[in-house]
């Protein structure tokens, strides 16, 4: 695999949350990929005392090490484990039942000579470009749905609606203290002489397709092999930008933390 990465925060005044990082062996026949994004907390307490992007890092390197490392154990079995260590680093000094504890949201790829699997847990975005150029996206759509249904529930109780539904049955589910979740991730494999090249992005660079509509996802992968990953990002910088108010494309930050990751297989 040839990779580019690219990771940018929304405000240059505060860390930057999401998480972007792959590992690949010395002999090449293989590699892994993950990237994270935190979940910004309403004001106030959460909980915890070390904060989002301290969690993303934990988590997002406990599951990278397992997933580059521990090649017959299936991802959603490796995502657990990282919860689970993740969890004990804090549990001591943070209250991790609070429903807002520090969470993710998660994509994870791992390749070998033969297969590449994937999971993806709520709205990250992967991408799988095959042999013939077709774009298959892999999307975990549980928190569209919630907040789809949340439209049609009266303005004040749509935020509640929403909480009411994070890490519950019938709702979305987010990586955060409960290992359990990772087994409700999107999870699959594809022949490795299949794939052409794999793409992962937060939402705040897949909003480039998803907010302001400037293309489809076989479009976007062509910005990303084209202008690479902080040209895509840039891309996004501009339409947010033309829309400073949120008016025409409504979203739920102006700017976002944005990264993207793009794989190709040299095939």
């Amino acid at each position: 695999m040839y990779i580019q990465s690219a990771t940018e925060p929304g405000d240059s005044g505060h860390p930057n949350e999401d998480f972007c990082a792959t590992a690949q062996p010395a002999s090449g026949h293989g590699g892994a990929l993950v990237l994270l994004d935190g979940v910004t907390p309403p004001a106030g307490d959460d909980g915890c005392v070390h904060g989002v992007p301290w969690f993303t890092a934990r988590l997002g390197g406990a599951l990278l090490e397992l997933s580059g490392s521990l090649t017959d154990v299936p991802l959603s079995e490796c995502l657990a484990r990282a919860i689970t260590r993740t969890a004990a680093s804090h549990r001591t000094t943070c209250e991790l039942s609070h429903p807002r504890t520090p969470q993710a949201t998660v994509v994870c790829a791992r390749w070998s000579e033969h297969t590449v699997e994937y999971l993806v847990l709520c709205d990250t975005v992967l991408l799988i470009r095959h042999q013939d150029g077709t774009v298959r996206p892999v999307l975990d759509d549980r928190l569209e749905q919630v907040l789809a249904a949340a439209r049609t529930a009266p303005p004040g109780g749509r935020a509640a609606r929403v909480e009411g539904l994070r890490n519950a049955p019938g709702g979305f589910f987010t990586a955060a203290a409960d290992p359990a979740v990772a087994h409700r991730a999107v999870t699959g494999a594809v022949p490795r002489a299949e794939v052409r090249a794999l793409a992962a992005l937060t939402d705040g660079a897949s909003r480039w397709t998803e907010v302001f509509r400037l293309g489809d996802w076989t479009r976007l992968f062509g910005v990303l092999e084209e202008a690479g990953p902080h040209g895509l990002i840039a891309r996004v910088r501009a339409a947010e930008r033309a829309d400073p108010a949120g008016t025409v494309h409504p979203r739920g930050k102006i700017h976002d933390d944005a990264s993207a990751l793009l794989a190709l297989t040299g095939g």
